[in-house]
């Protein structure tokens, strides 16, 4: 009866927790925002912190504050520059015709009608190839929806300004304290695994830190190759750095972000050119395109990825790829971004309180 009442208890306390967190989930996410980027500025207040003048040495306040003045310079000039420049294309892409393109393409659009209707397809299953393809074009180039999100954001100044003040005001105290998190979490561990958790918690900190840097690293080479690249191949700068800035971010998906991003680039591209013949110079400009594509994704793959997925998550790269198809599979195609620093803290804690099973010593023998 005692044990009863006790997981009856329990089961209403989580109960409890869960609802709480979800009634204040605005002030969850402001937790954990701050709290990726205090692990993000952890190096930099180290680093201040070792600066010694003589006898003189900076307080740890004045570390964390120079820290989040840096970090939020660091967003501002990303903003600065690439916000004005999304607007700009935006409204040079709204003023697109796509339907010289699909004039230039109706020859290989009846060999590949020609080839389609070889499959021996039902009537009233059939497709139109040229249909399909104009209406997705013209979907993708749409870009009023982008144009209205824009507009719409004056109405959200006000949130924002909330949300920005009160994500530096937790990130300062993060930096300032970096045991004030763990503490934080302490608070609601039983004593008998105190030791276990904080151990957990430390390593989770040190690997989550690697891990987020080197996303930082990896987003910011890709924006820099592909601009030099496609700026050689003969595209406008500001739009090979706008394809740069979208190739970088959807490559913080795992394995099918990066083919999105390319499609992506290669749509925007193209979409000013469309006036252009399309065997002689439309065709070829998409060929160094995928060119550039190419040879950035395998530095990617031999530089970046080894760097962010060996070093800082200490995993397997095929244990990495399951993890995210299981996460893709489960929670669908964006939760992939939050798979890896997600199993990193599954497989951190398993070692720390599941350390005498085989499968776990296994997943987690290269967690220092």
């Amino acid at each position: 009866m005692r044990n009863a009442l006790k997981y009856l208890f329990l089961g209403i306390g989580i109960i409890g927790v869960v609802f709480g967190l979800w009634y204040l989930r605005s002030i969850v996410v402001y937790i954990l925002i701050a709290g990726v980027l205090s692990l993000m500025g952890r190096p930099l207040v180290n680093f201040l912190e070792k600066i010694r003048i003589k006898n003189f040495t900076l307080p740890k306040a004045l570390s964390a504050i120079i820290t989040v003045f840096v970090l939020w310079l660091v967003i501002y000039s990303f903003f600065r520059i690439f916000v004005p420049l999304i607007i700009s294309q935006t409204a040079e892409f709204s003023k697109i015709d796509v339907q010289p393109l699909i004039e230039k393409l109706k020859d290989p659009f009846q060999k590949i009608e020609e080839a389609y209707q070889k499959l021996n397809i039902k009537e009233g299953e059939a497709v139109s190839v040229q249909e399909y393809f104009t209406n997705k074009l013209v979907s993708v180039l749409n870009f009023s929806i982008i144009t209205d999100f824009l507009s719409s954001t004056a109405g959200l100044i006000g949130k924002l300004f909330i949300a920005a003040f009160a994500i530096t005001f937790i990130t300062f105290f993060f930096l300032k304290d970096k045991s004030l998190l763990i503490n934080g979490i302490m608070m609601f561990v039983p004593t008998n695994y105190e030791d276990q958790t904080r151990h957990a918690l430390s390593s989770i900190k040190r690997l989550l830190t690697r891990y987020f840097i080197g996303i930082i690293f990896q987003v910011t080479g890709i924006i820099i190759l592909v601009t030099i690249g496609l700026s050689i191949v003969g595209l406008r700068f500001d739009r090979a750095l706008l394809i740069g800035l979208t190739v970088g971010i959807f490559n913080v998906i795992p394995y099918i972000g990066p083919i999105i991003g390319e499609v992506l680039g290669l749509l925007l591209g193209i979409a000013p050119n469309l006036g252009l013949d399309f065997y002689s110079e439309i065709l070829p400009l998409m060929g160094y395109m995928m060119l550039v594509f190419i040879i950035v994704q395998i530095i990617d793959n031999v530089l970046f990825q080894p760097l962010i997925f060996g070093t800082s998550v200490r995993a397997h790269p095929l244990e990495v790829f399951l993890v995210i198809i299981i996460t893709a599979t489960l929670f669908g195609p964006f939760a992939m971004i939050l798979a890896i620093p997600a199993y990193t803290v599954i497989r951190v804690f398993g070692k720390e309180f599941f350390y005498r099973y085989k499968l776990v010593k296994k997943l987690t023998e290269h967690i220092d």
